[in-house]
């Protein structure tokens, strides 16, 4: 399996466009001319620097990958018996091309998460049973189930990649959360970075195969407007600053 590379330099997000299994997604935040896809190549142009710490973690990620376990199995054979759940599971279908350094890079430049970590979270939701997750099933079939993986796990790889998004998904949230409510950033601040965001996730759960109509789109992204405006209006209380009411639109002093 391919190293997670040391994240290269930030570049502009806008000007991306996906190539996947004979048919085109646009990247969330295109503005501009597209790239070569995830399927064919996504490059990126290194002209700004990740700052120390994410250049360790990306040192770490490739570390832990390349040490053996509990990590990836290399040279070993797949299973001849392919269980059913597995033969008929239909992520990831539209990167059937797609390389995992090329996905590991565009994940880099836009999430905390590497490829890894993405795919086997993916697949520890879709094949949790009522006793847990079935964690052998998922790295003994890893490269079947998803295009760009393409060496076995041991289950204690799977469950090491699960533990690790978790812990990244944790302390991403926290960080958003702590900027939405810390009264750095204006109402109209919040909602373009929202919406920078969501179209980003959306983009990976298409990718994924999900398909959202028109109307669950707006509708997800009128839910989180809202929601994110209750935050703003209630960390705006806690600190003891002005608020203004969205019924009348005058501003109240809290307390």
């Amino acid at each position: 399996m391919s190293d997670d590379p040391t994240p290269a330099g930030g570049d502009d997000t806008s000007d991306r466009e996906f190539e996947m299994a004979g048919e085109t997604a646009s990247d969330p935040a295109e503005n501009g001319s597209g790239d070569e896809g995830v399927a064919d190549s996504v490059g990126t142009d290194a002209d700004t620097e990740r700052d120390g710490a994410d250049t360790e973690r990306a040192d770490a990620d490739t570390e832990s990958e390349e040490a053996g376990s509990p990590t990836a199995s290399h040279d070993v054979e797949l299973p001849e018996d392919v269980p059913e759940d597995v033969a008929e599971y239909e992520r990831f279908t539209k990167m059937d091309r797609a390389d995992y350094d090329r996905v590991n890079e565009f994940l880099r430049d836009r999430t905390y998460i590497t490829a890894r970590e993405w795919a086997i979270a993916r697949l520890c939701a879709d094949f949790r049973t009522e006793t847990g997750v079935e964690m052998t099933k998922i790295g003994e079939n890893l490269p079947r189930l998803v295009p760009f993986m393409t060496d076995t796990y041991t289950p204690q790889a799977v469950n090491q990649a699960r533990a690790s998004f978790e812990e990244k998904v944790t302390k991403a949230g926290a960080t958003f959360l702590y900027g939405a409510m810390s009264g750095f950033y204006t109402a109209e601040e919040l909602d373009e970075t929202m919406y920078e965001v969501t179209e980003i996730a959306k983009f990976l759960l298409e990718v994924e195969g999900v398909d959202l109509s028109v109307e669950e789109e707006l509708e997800a992204e009128d839910e989180i407007s809202r929601v994110m405006r209750e935050v703003r209006e209630a960390s705006a209380e806690v600190r003891g600053e002005e608020v203004k009411c969205p019924e009348c639109g005058h501003v109240h002093e809290t307390e």
